[in-house]
């Protein structure tokens, strides 16, 4: 299959929905708002006895403090939120809501002090908090008479083609019938290999998705620093990011969330930022309890805007074409092929990867697996569907073309990974 035919494949599937309604995709602008359990769930109030956490795990580790407060839901904040949702569709968005918490509430729903640590816990408690979750969701939408749905997505919803042109074809359906999908990772079945890990990352998948015009990655901080305020006291904010490849900020440590409940930190959120701006989004960091600021970016004329912004990719780097944003966002990655320079400049380029440029390779995977190309300094360059399993890339790095029929004992590829593929 050619790069074309696979496009136009992608195009007649994506759009078949949006023809039957009589819509183009730029006729319904959308928004992708996702909030985090620190926001969801109501901080410790000040003057509440507090008692230090006692239990083997990191919470113990760092001293965590805990009391009776922690972990109830922070009503004040999600009606503020559902009224901003409300405005949003009043003016002619359509809204992705993805949502966390479920482990807290599940947690908090059975007198849990601590979350789990086991994935067979986490699951158990997900599966009690989600129902708990989309109560309260369901219960606010209803005063404003606006359904919702909720949708559960894993991991290996991405990985089958088929798959994720369904779960791109749901959410479509939904928006254009005007009901708002609020989206969760199905933590009650997803595997350790085949996760997301933390909403920020899935929430960036879904606005590659479904062509959001918005990203809006809603924390416990105002907007993005140079370093972490709580400890750096002469940490400055960043208005806007051009180019996340240039970004230089210090983000403590990966994935610690701003409570014992949350999964992400604001390492995740870069990530996120980074996945989503490469498929045109653009993406905004802002304060979760102040959700209503989300109006002053996509409906206010005014310069009122707190937060930060990122700037999508220019126009010829971004991944518009549906087949080649499932390989790069949908598959899971089975290793790594470490290239030269000049395979670096052919790939930008929009070239195929040929042997001669291979440096090395990482990982035990077979042929037409995903991998992850990086150059010398472990930079990822891109992401590819590779003809050759790891063990015969080893034995053809840097060979020419011409000998690679010779060392592998039959008719074999010309390239590695096809530009088609990559």
């Amino acid at each position: 299959m050619t790069d074309s035919e696979s496009d136009g494949e992608f195009h007649r599937k994506a759009g078949s929905l949006l023809n039957l309604a009589g819509l183009d995709s730029e006729e319904l602008p959308t928004v992708v708002i996702k909030i985090g359990t620190s926001t969801i769930m109501r901080e410790p109030e000040p003057n509440v006895n507090k008692t230090v956490a006692s239990f083997g795990s990191v919470s113990e580790a760092a001293g965590l403090v805990l009391d009776e407060n922690e972990g109830e839901i922070a009503i004040s904040t999600l009606a503020l939120l559902t009224d901003t949702i409300l405005t949003l569709k009043r003016g002619g968005f359509g809204v992705v809501l993805v949502t966390s918490g479920a482990v807290g509430m599940g947690c908090r729903e059975l007198g849990i002090t601590r979350r789990p640590t086991t994935l067979a816990g986490k699951q158990a408690m997900a599966a009690v908090g989600q129902l708990k979750l989309m109560q309260t969701y369901a219960d606010m939408f209803r005063l404003g008479h606006q359904p919702v749905a909720q949708v559960l997505l894993s991991r290996s919803d991405f990985v089958q083609k088929h798959q994720y042109y369904n779960a791109q074809n749901t959410l479509l359906e939904l928006l254009h019938r005007g009901v708002v999908p609020i989206v969760n990772e199905n933590d009650t079945v997803a595997t350790e290999e085949l996760r997301f890990g933390d909403n920020d990352s899935l929430s960036a998948f879904v606005a590659g998705l479904i062509n959001a015009k918005w990203l809006f990655l809603l924390t416990d901080v105002d907007q993005l620093y140079t370093d972490n305020p709580r400890d750096n006291p002469q940490a400055e904010p960043i208005k806007v990011v051009k180019d996340i490849n240039e970004l230089k900020v210090s983000f403590g440590k990966p994935g610690v969330g701003g409570t014992q409940w949350g999964t992400g930190g604001m390492t995740t959120k870069i990530v996120a930022a980074r996945l989503a701006t490469a498929s045109g989004v653009t993406v905004c960091i802002s304060h979760g309890r102040h959700p209503e600021r989300v109006l002053d970016f996509v409906m206010s004329q005014s310069g009122r805007r707190l937060g930060t912004v990122f700037v999508p990719n220019s126009n010829k780097n971004i991944i518009r074409r549906g087949r080649k944003r499932w390989i790069a966002f949908g598959l899971v990655t089975r290793g790594s092929i470490c290239i030269d320079a000049g395979a670096v400049q052919a790939i930008r380029k929009k070239k195929s990867l040929f042997s001669a440029g291979v440096v090395s390779v990482e990982g035990d995977f077979e042929g037409d697996s995903a991998v992850s190309v990086v150059d010398e300094l472990g930079n990822e360059v891109a992401r590819g569907l590779v003809n050759f399993s790891s063990s015969e890339l080893d034995l053809i790095k840097r060979k020419q073309s011409d000998e690679i029929n010779v060392i592998l004992g039959y008719m074999a590829p010309e390239e590695v990974i096809h530009r088609g593929n990559l």
